[in-house]
């Protein structure tokens, strides 16, 4: 449906789905992406996604609620990449679950930790309640599909702005020189002293 809708108004949305991936970058998940340099590559499925990741102007951040949170998956997956990757681009947060909350307490997590990564969530957000319900075998909604996609449209549109926006500034002003990014441990942003 998220891709769907977004290649409907004429941008290019691939999949990265660390589940449909499987080995062998799950495998390949024993060391992060940043973790590898140039005496030792990393392997290049790992270095696909983050090409992927580095070239998008913003994301479409998907979770189903799991107790209450998050996807270990995802967060999983984005924790191989250095925020890098992510800095300086919006997100929007979809996330969908079996109960009537539409996985509106795993979004709850999902801002913070997407914050942290430089990816700063747009205002708006999709959920997705009793989604088995809501959306057929191939994804497409089974009722009030208008509504669901003028529902969505506003957080397509919120994202499409902030992406623009944010492409346009750093086409402008390099945000690495205004935010300089650890170079190879996250502990060169410690505070003085620490």
């Amino acid at each position: 449906v998220v891709a769907a809708a977004l290649a409907a108004r004429g941008h290019a949305a691939p999949l990265v789905d660390p589940l449909a991936l499987g080995p062998p970058l799950t495998e390949l998940m024993r060391r992060p992406h940043f973790a590898y340099s140039k005496k030792e590559p990393a392997p290049r499925v790992l270095e696909e996604v983050a090409e992927l990741f580095g070239a998008a102007d913003g994301f479409v951040m998907v979770s189903p609620e799991y107790n209450h949170s998050v996807s270990p998956a995802l967060t999983n997956t984005l924790n191989y990449f250095g925020a890098s990757r992510f800095a300086f681009k919006p997100s929007a947060i979809v996330t969908y679950s079996a109960g009537r909350w539409g996985g509106a307490r795993a979004a709850v997590g999902m801002r913070p930790f997407l914050s942290e990564l430089g990816c700063l969530p747009v205002s708006a957000m999709v959920h997705v309640h009793e989604a088995a319900k809501m959306l057929d075998e191939a994804g497409e909604w089974v009722e009030d599909a208008e509504r669901w996609e003028g529902y969505a449209g506003r957080t397509w549109a919120q994202l499409e702005w902030w992406a623009e926006a944010a492409k346009r500034h750093r086409a402008e002003v390099d945000p690495t020189r205004v935010s300089p990014a650890f170079g190879r441990t996250p502990g060169e942003r410690n505070a003085p002293g620490g």
